[in-house]
Formats: C-alpha cells, structure tokens, sequence
C-alpha cells in the first residue's frame, strides 16, 4: 500500500475519536455518516467540473480532496485502504465485461 494512503488511514483513526473542536476531521466524524457522505458528493462534482475544465492543476487538486474525503469515509466503516487496493488489483485478471457480468451474478 502506498506509504501516504498509509499514513492518512492512521492519521484519520486517530482523529475519529478526538474531540470535533479539535479537527476538520474530527467534526466530520462527530457530525456523522450523512455528513461525511455529503462532502463526496461536493468533491466529486467538483471532480467533474475541473476535470470538465481541463485545467490540469484544478483536476488534481478536486481528485485529491474526493479521495481525501472517500478515505474519511472508509476509515468511518471501518474498512482498511489495502482492502480497496486489493479489490483493484484483483480486477486485473478481468475484462471490464467480465468483471461487470460477476457483479450481476
């Protein structure tokens, strides 16, 4: 697993469970799922606008605050960042179509 998605997974642990005056974070978790389900959907939108933009700089920095914020809420399910990267690396050894026929199954 990457060393940052890393880091952030321990970061963001920790701060479940500090006191919400303390961190973004923090609030985000005193506030709740809905909350924290709500600001992805503001960051991916705001995905799609840069990236419908084009402006290299704008994509990478609304990506950074989606993925930034789909950690947040994995960590809040308690679901491990390599539990993710695994599930990608195994899509590897299918098609796209392969993959999506499994899930209908």
């Amino acid at each position: 697993m990457s060393d940052v998605f890393k880091q952030l997974s321990e970061t963001l642990k920790e701060r479940k469970n500090a006191d919400p005056s303390s961190s973004y974070v923090s609030s985000l978790y005193a506030k709740g799922l809905d909350t924290i389900l709500k600001k992805i959907g503001e960051e991916s939108a705001e995905t799609i606008i840069a990236a419908k933009g084009g402006v290299r700089e704008e994509i990478i920095y609304e990506t950074a605050d989606l993925w930034f914020h789909s950690m947040v809420m994995l960590v809040d399910q308690g679901i491990e960042p390599q539990e993710i990267l695994d599930e990608l690396e195994r899509r590897f050894d299918l098609s796209g179509l392969e993959e999506k026929a499994s899930r209908t199954k």
